[in-house]
């Protein structure tokens, strides 16, 4: 789905929000606009947002960089499904998870079962001119930029197309993306 269709009004926002009864958990890879979308969906919906990499760091007092070097993935991948479970059993409105979440299969059935999740997805040109505006990518700066994306859109495709809702995040504004979500929940319900 692109962004280029007319917005909804209010009235559209309204009748959509009033069928959404969970949560909604954006998923994809960095770059494709989880948090700046999320914030403009949740403002669209009248409902809350929270960032599950913000979560987590505050849950264990310590950045994601720092629970990756001090812990390893395994024990990140742990906490992050537990933190992602609190946040939609809590009723969050719009949750943005890291790139990896969606890719544990027990944090993905949580958020195919208890949530509806959106699959962010965009070209991977954009992705690089994107993340590549800040250097706050930890990842990336493991080796060239280009490729370390394109290995983890090819690992990553599979378990994001399991997310009922798929939104091109590379056409339009992010409120013209938040807008292609409402429509592509709206298709879905």
């Amino acid at each position: 789905m692109r962004g280029s269709r007319p917005p909804f009004d209010a009235t559209g926002i309204a009748a959509i929000a009033r069928r959404i009864d969970r949560p909604i958990v954006l998923v994809g890879l960095m770059g494709v606009g989880k948090t700046t979308v999320g914030r403009r969906l949740a403002a669209l919906l009248d409902r809350d947002f929270v960032d599950a990499d913000h979560a987590i760091e505050q849950s264990a007092g310590r950045s994601v960089s720092e629970i990756f070097a001090d812990f390893g993935e395994a024990a990140f991948r742990d906490g992050e499904r537990r933190v992602i479970a609190r946040l939609i059993a809590e009723g969050h409105g719009v949750i943005a998870t890291g790139g990896g979440a969606f890719v544990d299969p027990a944090t993905r059935a949580l958020v195919i079962d208890e949530a509806i999740a959106v699959w962010l997805d965009c070209p991977l040109s954009v992705l690089i001119e994107r993340t590549g505006r800040r250097n706050t990518r930890p990842l990336l700066a493991a080796g060239d930029p280009a490729a370390i994306l394109r290995d983890l859109d090819q690992a990553r495709r599979p378990f994001y197309a399991e997310a009922p809702v798929r939104v091109d995040s590379s056409a339009g504004s992010y409120q013209a993306t938040a807008h292609a979500i409402l429509r592509g929940i709206d298709q879905w319900l």
